[in-house]
């Protein structure tokens, strides 16, 4: 049965509810099985088992030790608001193949748009090239690998118009407009997405992923006298169009809303060294940035990091775990494949405070001599897959809020961080905050906005002296940048209190 692009896209459901329209199985030219899932996405990229065996075989025609390759295919959309009305909207295709050869810790990469035969193999004759003698290759039996499904869906968004989501982005700006009388203007937005991944390696693996994802925000720009504020307010998650309600909407209304209000009431706080607690959720930007990224096995490997050498070491205090999970149900870091075609795991980075792992693609998990932590991601098919986080959070810890906030006489308490500046090496950050409060005799008092707090990343980890029971996820719509390249996150705190770092604020 041949299903092209087009018809592909609008098959409904078909691999999210878990039907097939194909028989269950499908004999290729080599009389190899190949299952009906597999067949669908080789049909979609209108590809065979055969032609992936001469690309591959061409890729490692110069003596690579491995390669692989990357199929994708991304259907984009997006719809904003401004002065009351839907006047923008966008859509985009992306299309391609992106083919790697690993000789050694080194790395020949190519990509297509165009992934007719002569195209792919000129692609991979490029990315053979890191390597430098001839050498036969024997193509490995096919390995197909069945996806997780961290990501059940019910209505695809290839199946959704542009004028059943235009009411959701009107609703957030009426509602923000009927909450308060200062409201003078509201931007809100909608995008959505849907990638379809197909991955072929050298060993024989055949494995594909498919890939939604919804964003949706509201920013509430109000007024009171002279002075003017304004605060952002949103989610992402893989879901479908059934995620949009109506109590949704006023969700995000009342949180845009009610962060822009706190802000004309802030004030700034001593500057200095003191007392920090992290609010539960979005707080976590500072364990993403100043941690996290300083656990990516490439970073460790090249020696770059800070806890190069800090493996099975003690790095925090016994009840701090800290995990980066790429299994979390629907989250937007969520995969149910790395794009090196390999399983996702939950992974504990800190277990009981010691260093327990770093995040490892193929080639650091070789290094190391470990199994790849199903970190290998990439932007699209025309980047490389680098060691990338997923959602990282910490877990909860043996404290109460009321605990944190009363071992504090002076310091400040935030929950709202808006940009950031990290040096990988060292650790030493800067993080914008964009509200907050001051705590005085372990009580909040007086709202606090636009202050930095500056510290290094493990010190602050090492500093963090308690931790409540009150995790958060924060599914807004966090992007993480790397060597040129972004992928979607997620990222969560339980309050925590950092016994020290450096607050801007008045020397008043």
């Amino acid at each position: 049965m041949k299903v092209d692009r087009r018809d592909f896209i609008k098959t409904s459901g078909m691999f999210a509810a878990g039907s097939m329209v194909l028989p269950p199985f499908v004999q290729s030219c080599q009389n190899v099985q190949i299952s009906a899932d597999v067949k669908s996405y080789l049909d979609h990229f209108e590809v065979t088992t055969e032609m992936l065996q001469k690309v591959i075989a061409t890729a490692m025609s110069k003596g690579g030790d491995y390669a692989d390759l990357f199929f994708e295919h991304k259907i984009s959309n997006s719809l904003a608001l401004e002065d009351g009305k839907v006047n923008r909207a966008y859509s985009n295709i992306d299309f391609g193949v992106g083919i790697r050869v690993l000789k050694g810790d080194q790395t020949g990469f190519a990509y297509s748009e165009n992934i007719a035969l002569d195209d792919m193999l000129n692609a991979a004759k490029m990315a053979a090239n890191i390597a430098n003698s001839s050498a036969s290759f024997t193509a490995a039996d096919y390995n197909e690998k069945l996806p997780a499904n961290y990501y059940k869906i019910s209505k695809k968004w290839e199946d959704v118009s542009v004028k059943d989501k235009v009411p959701f982005v009107q609703k957030v700006n009426d509602k923000i407009f009927s909450l308060d009388d200062k409201v003078i203007k509201v931007n809100a937005g909608m995008s959505d997405e849907s990638s379809y991944v197909m991955f072929y390696n050298s060993e024989g693996r055949l494995t594909y992923d498919y890939r939604p994802m919804i964003s949706f925000y509201a920013v509430c720009i109000m007024q009171d006298g002279e002075q003017i504020e304004n605060a952002y307010s949103a989610r992402s998650v893989r879901r479908g169009f059934e995620w949009l309600t109506d109590d949704l909407v006023d969700e995000l209304a009342n949180e845009a809303v009610e962060k822009t209000n706190l802000l004309f009431k802030a004030g700034k706080p001593k500057a200095g060294e003191m007392p920090v607690v992290l609010g539960a959720g979005g707080s976590g930007i500072l364990l993403h940035e100043a941690i996290g990224h300083t656990f990516e096995a490439d970073f460790n490997r090249k020696g770059t990091s800070i806890f190069s050498d800090k493996l099975n070491k003690k790095v925090a205090e016994n009840f701090i775990n800290i995990i980066d999970d790429g299994t979390l149900p629907n989250d937007r870091g969520a995969i149910n494949i790395d794009d090196e075609g390999n399983d996702v795991q939950k992974t504990y980075l800190v277990k009981d405070g010691i260093l327990n792992s770093y995040l490892h693609d193929r080639i650091s998990a070789k290094y190391y001599g470990v199994e790849p932590t199903g970190n290998g991601r990439r932007e699209s098919f025309r980047h490389m897959p680098l060691p990338r986080m997923r959602s990282t959070y910490m877990e909860n810890g043996p404290h109460t809020t009321e605990e944190i906030f009363a071992a504090v006489d002076y310091g400040v308490y935030v929950d709202n961080f808006s940009n950031g500046e990290v040096k990988i090496g060292a650790g030493d950050f800067t993080f914008f905050v964009k509200s907050g409060y001051i705590i005085e005799n372990g009580k909040l008092t007086t709202p606090i906005k636009d202050i930095n707090i500056v510290g290094n990343g493990p010190q602050a980890l090492a500093d963090i002296s308690m931790a409540a029971n009150d995790y958060k996820n924060d599914s807004g719509t966090w992007t993480c940048g790397k060597d040129g390249q972004s992928v979607p996150v997620t990222l969560g705190l339980p309050t925590v209190l950092v016994k020290k770092m450096t607050v801007g604020g008045t020397n008043a």
